[in-house]
């Protein structure tokens, strides 16, 4: 699928080095409750971890010891913070915080027994790309986890959604993002399945969304 208008690398990179300073003061606890979901469902896995979209690394310090954590993020500003966090708490887990695009990541296949994307995919410029490659770098067995914004199919909040898009994009993401999209990503690719989708809080306005891929 083509990129959306309004959302690429440029426009995407420059938000969020405006919301590097004060992100988890406007979001960390808006968002805790998908963050603490994600990281219980990659944690009944385990194993080698893959954070996409890692930011200032809020989540690091959540996961267990016995995961090795790898994250990126495009904003050089937000991990920096990421560094810093992993210095002060001493996360000797993190094997790696690196600046990278999701499109092109650079892990060879099978790397990873998780792959975990909190708020992310619709803050990419191209969502289908990055999730093919987080199915190739994840290995057989393993789990993509998403916790996202699922847009409404109808009503007043659909409505909202569109005529919000053209500030949401200057902010670094786009509110139209519908589950059909991912339904088709998976039914494009065989040897990835639905696990489940689970509303989350505020108001069920967020999924949190397992999706496995076969050996």
């Amino acid at each position: 699928m083509s990129t959306a208008r309004g959302l690429d690398k440029s426009t995407i990179t420059k938000a969020y080095a405006r919301w590097a300073p004060v992100y988890d003061l406007v979001f960390g606890a808006v968002f805790e409750r998908g963050r603490r979901a994600s990281i219980a469902a990659a944690e009944r896995i385990g194993g080698r971890i893959l954070e996409v979209g890692v930011g200032t690394g809020i989540s690091l310090p959540d996961y267990s010891r016995h995961n090795r954590l790898v994250g990126i993020d495009i904003s050089e500003p937000m991990l920096r913070k990421a560094h810093a966090r992993v210095r002060e708490l001493k996360l000797d887990n993190v094997e790696a915080l690196s600046v990278m695009d999701v499109a092109h990541l650079g892990f060879p296949d099978d790397s990873f027994d998780v792959v975990v994307a909190q708020y992310v995919i619709t803050a990419v410029p191209d969502p289908d790309a990055a999730l093919d490659e987080f199915a190739r770098v994840l290995k057989p067995g393993g789990e993509i986890i998403l916790v996202n914004h699922i847009s409404a199919e109808g009503g007043m909040r659909r409505a909202f959604e569109l005529q919000f898009a053209p500030i949401a994009r200057r902010l670094g993401w786009r509110p139209e993002f519908e589950w059909a999209r991912l339904q088709a990503w998976v039914d494009r690719n065989p040897r990835m399945r639905v696990i489940d989708r689970t509303p989350m809080p505020p108001l069920g306005h967020f999924s949190m969304m397992r999706f496995g891929k076969s050996g």
